[in-house]
């Protein structure tokens, strides 16, 4: 299947990018319906809500993820939606029945994005228990089980570390088959293990495509010990500024980064490594992240998809040929961008010479045209 194109609902305020550079794109549902239905019209196949119920790094409002997924589900007729949870702030059997009822009501374009939790103070602040990295991973696998086997067998039980459930019936079931598709989270190897066994679809923080290989063929890897290889794809964040030249788009970039919220963005960077590092191994999400990438909070300016339209089109064959199913996109001016990258650079993807089959690609085109400009700057 060909590379599928997801963004990244702006249901927070604040936007994509940690920075007080004027951004054309709003929290408010009038907005995200107007830009759900520009995305569906330019040909994007996901989107996906985020979830925060605190304020952070600048964001001090929030739709709900669940609610504004099915809300845009209700008014778009091709569009996935995937709405984020955290287990330890949500019961795998209520989340259950109502993704259930969602995927039903939506003739199956509703689904679920399980986030294993970064934010340590809105679990202490709820009064919910905060987890060692690699127990939070035990929790959300089991979580994820007993989705599945709600979804798909007629009665279900489970007996977890975290979780208990007997005999639990669910009508109606969902309308995706088998399930609706669980995206998952995660970079460390806790994170990939999990992958390996439970999930449909693991997000990636954006990185070089040598790093994105590398962590694609790991989780394989793990896979094949479960006979799950071929039952797991990938997403990857990446954050695409798409100019008229390479030198606007670059002079986006940097303005970006030199108006960024530092107070803000240093308070975000202390709570995710705090969060990742904790993993044994020290292999977290934004282990390795700097001032720079942290502006955009997942990593989204490390794929660089910053140039003209063929620039990060051929960007963007480089991650497909390694293994990268399905981007999800970040924008500084949500409309405007979404629809110049749905009309124009999605179809140049189709259209260029495709790198699918040449591998060599990989370590060929990392030392020239854009990415040697960005990595020299």
């Amino acid at each position: 299947m060909d590379i599928q194109f997801a963004y990244w609902v702006p249901n927070v305020s604040g936007g994509l990018v940690t920075s007080n550079i004027a951004q054309h794109t709003d929290w408010s549902f009038d907005y995200n319906h107007r830009l759900a239905l520009s995305a569906e019209a330019a040909g994007f196949d996901y989107a996906l809500a985020q979830a925060r119920f605190f304020a952070s790094y600048g964001a001090d409002k929030q739709l709900e993820a669940v609610t504004t997924a099915i809300a845009l589900a209700a008014v778009t007729k091709r569009l996935n939606l995937i709405a984020a949870v955290h287990p330890g702030l949500w019961h795998p059997a209520v989340i259950a029945n109502v993704i259930a009822s969602a995927n039903y009501i939506s003739n199956g374009r509703v689904s679920l994005n399980v986030v294993s939790g970064w934010f340590k103070d809105e679990y202490t602040g709820f009064g919910a228990e905060w987890l060692e990295h690699d127990e939070r991973y035990v929790r959300s696998e089991e979580f994820i089980r007993i989705l599945k086997g709600m979804w798909t067998q007629e009665r279900f039980s489970f007996a977890g570390k975290y979780y208990q459930i007997q005999d639990v019936p669910m009508e109606p079931k969902p309308t995706s088959k088998p399930h609706p598709t669980i995206f998952q989270g995660g970079n460390s190897p806790a994170a990939r293990e999990m992958a390996a066994r439970v999930a449909d679809v693991l997000f990636m923080n954006g990185g070089s495509v040598e790093h994105i290989a590398h962590l694609i063929q790991d989780v394989k890897r793990r896979a094949e010990r479960y006979g799950r290889a071929n039952d797991i794809r990938f997403a990857m964040n990446a954050f695409v500024i798409s100019r008229d030249t390479e030198a606007e788009a670059l002079s986006t970039l940097r303005n970006i980064v030199a108006k960024a919220n530092v107070e803000a963005v240093k308070g975000f960077g202390e709570a995710v490594k705090e969060a990742g590092q904790a993993a044994p191994e020290g292999e977290g999400m934004w282990s390795n992240s700097g001032f720079e990438d942290l502006v955009q909070y997942n990593d989204g300016f490390k794929p660089k998809l910053i140039g003209t339209p063929e620039q990060i089109a051929s960007r963007i064959q480089a991650y497909e040929a390694v293994g990268v199913d399905i981007l999800l996109t970040g924008f500084l001016h949500f409309i405007e961008e979404v629809e110049n990258f749905g009309w124009s650079i999605r179809p140049l993807v189709r259209t260029l010479p495709s790198l699918r089959s040449k591998h060599d690609f990989l370590f060929a085109h990392s030392g020239s045209g854009i990415v040697g400009n960005l990595e020299g700057r």
